[in-house]
């Protein structure tokens, strides 16, 4: 084995209502709402952290793709905080939290605690404050899932020792059309993992 080579170790994906890791479905409900389905999860999962509940709704599905992704694996144990990256993408940007805010404006209300979550990089920064990660963070805007340019800047940063793992995907949520898939990479992978390539990213999200 190549010791330079990088590996998808873990990866979820979480879309209407439904959410499956490794390719299994654990989790589904029959709730309409984005907000009711958070709400679902965050009970079923037994988060049991409070901040979840003020976050916009592009921040509390990245955190729970996240937390699933990782399933209680402590990531700035087994790395120095430093070494873990985080590199996600979407279409709309904040554009779900843009608008409630402009039309607060409207009425009159500017809400320094709606106004705060209007910039997409916030869920990245959401995801590391509560997984302890302080490494690399990118957050691309395009009009699909570029896979190939996520794979590439990843790989870099794992070969140029910029970083020792990291989490990539796609998080997109506009009103209550929503989808995330996420997934680990790491410079070395246990038995059965994948090579981090972009035939295998798009294998696993066009599944």
């Amino acid at each position: 084995m190549n010791p330079t080579e990088n590996f998808v170790t873990q990866h979820c994906r979480i879309r209407q209502n439904s959410i499956s890791a490794n390719g299994e479905l654990i989790f589904q409900t029959r709730d309409v709402h984005f907000q009711d389905f958070a709400d679902s999860c965050y009970r079923h999962f037994e988060l049991g952290y409070p901040k979840f509940h003020k976050m916009d709704n592009l921040s509390k599905l990245g955190l729970l793709a996240t937390d699933i992704l990782l399933n209680n694996m402590q990531l700035s144990k087994k790395y120095a905080p430093y070494q873990i990256g985080v590199i996600l993408s979407n279409r709309n940007s904040s554009l779900d939290t843009d608008i409630k805010y402009y039309n607060m404006v409207k009425k009159g209300v500017a809400s320094p605690a709606v106004f705060v979550y209007s910039l997409p990089n916030i869920v990245i920064g959401e995801i590391c404050i509560k997984q302890g990660i302080k490494g690399e963070s990118t957050f691309f805007i395009s009009d699909q899932y570029n896979i190939p340019q996520q794979v590439n800047y990843v790989n870099h940063l794992l070969e140029t020792k910029v970083l020792d793992a990291c989490i990539c995907g796609w998080v997109e949520l506009i009103e209550e059309s929503y989808e995330a898939f996420f997934y680990l990479v790491e410079k070395n992978g246990g038995a059965g993992n994948k090579k981090h390539t972009t035939q295998q990213i798009e294998e696993l999200y066009n599944k």
